[in-house]
């Protein structure tokens, strides 16, 4: 049996319930001790303001998960935040994605983006 049939069920394995999953309290991990250089940060753009907020995280050495299904009417708009955006990924040497219709990527210096999928590697 794979790991994803122990995730969904099959494989003639009894079908799993809720009672087989157990709940994980984040106030139990400890994130104290160690300090992150990195962090991933997301972000919702509505709006040319909201890439300022972006710009300041790459900059700070952040990767950005940026949704931008609120501006998909407005073309030019999201065209000028992803010129902006990919300006900053290269002044910091960083990179950007553009992720079908509603996300984009932006990663800072010493991250790149592998533009192939999981078990899709040729």
């Amino acid at each position: 049996m794979g790991f994803m049939d122990k995730l969904v069920g099959g494989g003639g394995q009894p079908s799993t319930t809720t009672d087989d999953y157990v709940e994980l309290d984040l106030d139990d991990v400890s994130t104290e001790s160690a300090e992150a250089r990195t962090q991933v940060r997301i972000a919702e753009i509505s709006g040319q303001a909201d890439a300022v907020a972006i710009k300041d995280a790459v900059y700070d050495g952040d990767i950005v998960f940026a949704d931008i299904t609120r501006l998909r009417t407005n073309d030019s708009t999201v065209e000028h935040i992803v010129d902006e955006l990919r300006q900053v990924a290269q002044e910091v040497d960083g990179d950007i994605v553009r992720k079908g219709d509603d996300q984009i990527i932006v990663t800072p210096a010493g991250v790149r983006i592998n533009r192939t999928k999981l078990g899709q590697d040729s």
